[in-house]
């Protein structure tokens, strides 16, 4: 089996771990959004922002770093002992250091004192199985990774769903413990719950991971995987910036309801978050993995060629048919009056898919320090753009500054690459599927709204187009 074939297999069975969970949480988003309203929202989507933040200090970075030393080291055992031990400890820590002062940290992130346990809770048991599920990513056990994933969704959406609709349809069919505790005033709390249930039984299922770890702790290997993971974290905490003060800014600068509304539209650009979070899970430990074969940089070449081509026909089919998915996913109209930031937000995630794509520069070459520093770079420009737009063109200011923000980013890394570790890619490919996709996407947007003949006809000729260009080389890399 070729290289690339390999990859694109790998890259189907984990963007189907990625994409299904993620399909199964999106029909969540109409639940959520019809029943909380846009005030309601805001507390779901603050509880997360936060959710994200600490779960970025809790793995500072060593989930990438255990797939670099891991892929390397002849000592893999030892890796992963050493990986696990560490991130058992410090959440262990963390979660003591946290509670003991949970009074004052409850008023910052400005979350009930009941909704900030749950979150501990959540962040611990999610910090605690980030080694084991790296573990079947790095030994190639895609399908077991795959289940786990969907039992954890799985148990999501279904407490979503009796707390949020079926105690309230049919209470005779729930027991009395639950009836005589349940609120309809306080809905926004039982989305919690059943991620806290979730993340329970995800623990349960990958328990027996921590008795088959040997207690062979390296602090040499520790050293080398703290110097190489947390410019990581760092740029992780960048990410979360990037990703999602605009909400927190938008909540503080102009009102709960309207960062809601924000929200719950960007949930439209899901797709396009699939779609690069299921290249990621492949990619990454590809990467490290064929880093030392000789025609590993043409390989990168050309795997970012289809991942820009994929994500630009993303692009074109979620602006033509973006009336259709807002009625289908976002059903109350309060929130539909921040729908124009979706096209700037899909785009600007496709940018910054390119940039992870990009990012095998400094992986690669161990200057993960660089990618620290691009990230904050990203992070100084959302805050500012957000900061002064903000007053002056409202929630529109944070969608801009999303785009200026991975755009600059995208742009930064790529010299940057050609420097230390210069690929291949072919330029003038990449930038006519990115124009061509935004040109479509610009014209759908602004003149054929809900013109769903004109729309679809601008998807065809995009395939047509792509075919076109593409065939030779999509029946060479089929029939290797």
């Amino acid at each position: 089996m070729s290289t690339l074939k390999r990859f694109f297999q790998d890259t189907i069975i984990y963007g189907f771990a990625t994409v299904l969970p993620r399909l199964m949480n999106f029909i969540l988003v109409p639940l959520h959004t019809e029943y909380l309203g846009p005030a309601g929202y805001s507390i779901n989507t603050t509880f997360y922002v936060w959710a994200t933040f600490f779960n970025v200090v809790l793995t500072f970075g060593m989930e990438t770093a255990f797939f670099r030393f891991f892929s390397h080291s002849e000592e893999k055992s030892k890796v992963f002992s050493t990986s696990f031990i560490t991130l058992t400890l410090t959440t262990i820590l963390f979660f003591i250091l946290v509670f003991t002062f949970r009074e004052e940290i409850t008023i910052l992130v400005d979350l009930r004192p009941e909704y900030f346990n749950y979150l501990l809770g959540i962040l611990a048991l999610d910090t605690l199985v980030v080694i084991p599920f790296a573990y079947l990513r790095a030994t190639n056990r895609p399908v077991k990774f795959a289940l786990v994933k969907i039992l954890n969704i799985g148990v999501v959406v279904i407490l979503n769903f009796y707390f949020f609709w079926f105690i309230s349809e049919f209470p005779k069919h729930s027991p009395d413990i639950v009836l005589s505790n349940y609120s309809e005033a306080d809905k926004v709390g039982y989305i919690f719950i059943a991620n806290l249930v979730a993340s329970a039984v995800t623990f349960l299922v990958l328990l027996p991971y921590f008795f088959r770890t040997r207690i062979n702790f390296s602090f040499s290997i520790l050293k080398q995987m703290w110097k190489y993971a947390w410019p990581v974290m760092v740029a992780g905490l960048a990410f979360v910036i990037n990703e999602n003060l605009d909400k927190l800014l938008l909540k503080e600068m102009i009102s709960e309801e309207v960062m809601g509304a924000y929200a719950g539209c960007y949930k439209l650009a899901v797709f396009m978050m699939i779609f690069i979070q299921a290249f990621r899970m492949g990619a990454e430990p590809f990467f490290f993995n064929h880093s030392k074969q000789d025609n590993a940089k043409e390989t990168y070449a050309t795997i970012l060629e289809y991942f820009v081509i994929a994500g630009s026909l993303i692009l074109v089919i979620l602006v033509v048919y973006i009336d259709f998915f807002k009625r289908l996913v976002i059903r109350d109209e309060d929130y539909w009056f921040t729908l124009a930031i979706v096209p700037i937000i899909l785009l600007a995630n496709l940018f910054m898919g390119i940039y992870h794509n990009l990012a095998v520069w400094y992986k690669l070459t161990d200057k993960t320090s660089m990618g620290m520093y691009i990230s904050l770079f990203g992070a100084v420009v959302t805050i500012l753009l957000n900061v002064v737009l903000i007053p002056v063109i409202g929630f529109m200011a944070s969608a801009w500054a999303t785009l200026a923000a991975y755009g600059s980013m995208m742009l930064i890394s790529y010299f940057l690459g050609r420097k230390y570790y210069p690929v291949p890619y072919n330029l003038k490919k990449i930038g006519m599927y990115l124009l061509l996709s935004v040109v479509l996407s610009l014209i759908s947007f602004k003149f054929f709204r809900e013109n769903y003949l004109a729309g679809s006809s601008f998807v065809i000729l995009f395939l047509l187009i792509t075919f076109f260009n593409e065939r030779k080389d999509l029946k060479q890399i089929l029939n290797q």
